[in-house]
């Protein structure tokens, strides 16, 4: 039971607000916004609110969708994972029906999404979170946003099906809204998205290394027709040690063995266990049809090296080496390393390599921080970054312990690192229906670490 919904800006500015019990005194989005932006723990400056956390005696809840913050207050003592749960929905339920979920398609389309939210909760209790079942009480139409205004989703939003591409913007439709011409979409969109997460030691070694992926659909179907999904064929559930090292990510072959996995309540498993395949009826919206976790050894897309050396009494000199573990035919987009630096470190030079374009690197004297970042890192190559750095006084000890670890972020379109794939989708159609099936690969970083 909640009290009040609200979502915020990353600004504070308040785009939707429901007050459903009248408990909770008003400016509360206010209060909310400022303990998470301006969040101190322990003596940290730049400290992050957790996701629950209570003021007053105010329970608040929130998580970040698409740069908006979806929160929720209540006074009474309640599971937080449930109502964690319920803004994650409500946030998949009103990206169903806007195609796109942002500050300005909100802005554009509040009645509806208060329509929305009037089926979904009432009076504080959750009715139901199925965009199938909510579209018997849903009259309002999307009004369609400028797709200009959208970020572009780079490499990653193509969708592969043989030779052809679709763009990512073709799945920012809304589940309710027709073509121009009053034709129903008959398409069908698979992600496979999984984050990895490696920690390195010091000489280069892995010691630890996850993956948490899903396999996530987005129906635009008519007629509810069954679709069956067909994964590896050497697919293991549970560790068998097994090592699949060896495997070539999303292009290669070989044993995929997972720790554990679940399913969307509308999979039928009836002959998973003889040739891996999934049997569905697909609900309308996006929904996660598999979830799945992997710790067995795999090949890790990135190998980070960086050395810290002295160069003087209040100097130092750094190197940071990241080299591209996989085929020549794919790239990584948005790529970041970052790395903590001593606390008396005052200045830092960089030295980028001859002929580096689209990279940039620089020091953040608030946090002591190196960012080096790179617009793509195409498969096979290698990238150095050189630092002089300066301090205010004289280190004392092993340079290395008061630097690091390095951090990377990454999105590698078109690869992933357990090589999990769909071999094929088939849709049981009439005659006159030709659905299109769109599959894409996708491998960002959780947390991907390399020690000094």
């Amino acid at each position: 039971m909640i009290s009040q919904f609200f979502v915020l800006s990353q600004r504070g500015d308040n785009i939707v607000f429901r007050d459903y019990r009248g408990e909770v005194q008003k400016g509360s989005t206010e209060i909310f916004f400022r303990k998470v932006k301006f969040w101190k723990e322990d003596g940290q400056e730049e400290a992050q609110a957790p996701p629950v956390f209570n003021v007053d005696g105010v329970n608040y809840f929130h998580v970040k969708v698409a740069g908006l913050l979806f929160a929720a207050t209540t006074r009474v003592n309640i599971s937080p994972s449930l109502v964690m749960e319920l803004l994650q929905r409500v946030a998949r339920v009103i990206k169903d029906y806007l195609g796109v979920l942002s500050e300005d398609s909100l802005r554009k389309n509040f009645v509806l999404v208060y329509e929305l939210l009037d089926e979904v909760i009432d009076f504080g209790y959750v009715q139901t979170t199925s965009t199938e079942v909510l579209k018997s009480y849903i009259f309002n139409e999307p009004i369609p946003v400028d797709m200009s205004h959208v970020p572009p989703l780079g490499p990653a939003a193509i969708f592969m099906q043989g030779n052809k591409r679709m763009p990512g913007t073709a799945v920012t439709k809304s589940v309710i809204a027709n073509e121009p011409a009053g034709k129903k979409r008959e398409e069908i969109f698979v992600d496979i998205i999984e984050k990895i997460s490696v920690t390195f030691s010091s000489s280069g070694y892995i010691l630890t290394s996850e993956i948490d992926g899903i396999i996530q659909m987005k129906s635009y179907l008519t007629g509810n027709p069954e679709i069956r999904v067909a994964l590896n064929e050497e697919l293991n559930i549970g560790r068998g040690g097994r090592s699949v090292y060896d495997h070539q990510g999303s292009s290669g072959s070989g044993a995929v063995i997972l720790d554990d996995c679940n399913f969307h309540e509308s999979v039928r498993l009836d002959s998973f266990d003889m040739d891996r395949t999934l049997t569905l009826v697909p609900p309308d919206g996006e929904f996660p049809v598999m979830n799945y976790r992997m710790t067995q050894e795999f090949r890790p897309p990135f190998r980070i090296n960086a050395l810290v050396e002295e160069a003087g009494s209040l100097k130092a000199e750094l190197i940071i080496k990241v080299r591209a573990e996989y085929a020549s035919s794919i790239t990584a987009n948005t790529v970041m390393v970052q790395m903590s630096l001593p606390k008396y470190t005052t200045r830092a030079t960089f030295e980028l390599e001859a002929g580096a374009v689209g990279q940039n690197a620089d020091f953040r004297e608030a946090n002591r921080k190196l960012e080096w970042s790179l617009k793509k890192i195409v498969g096979g190559a290698e990238h150095t970054l050189r630092a002089k750095l300066t301090f205010s006084q004289e280190y004392h000890g092993n340079i290395s312990k008061e630097s690091g670890p390095v951090n990377m972020t990454f999105i590698i379109p078109m690869y992933n690192a357990s090589g999990l794939q769909v071999k094929y989708l088939q849709i049981a159609k009439k005659s006159t229906y030709n659905p299109y099936r769109w599959v894409r690969y996708v491998t960002q970083a959780n947390s991907y670490v390399a020690r000094l």
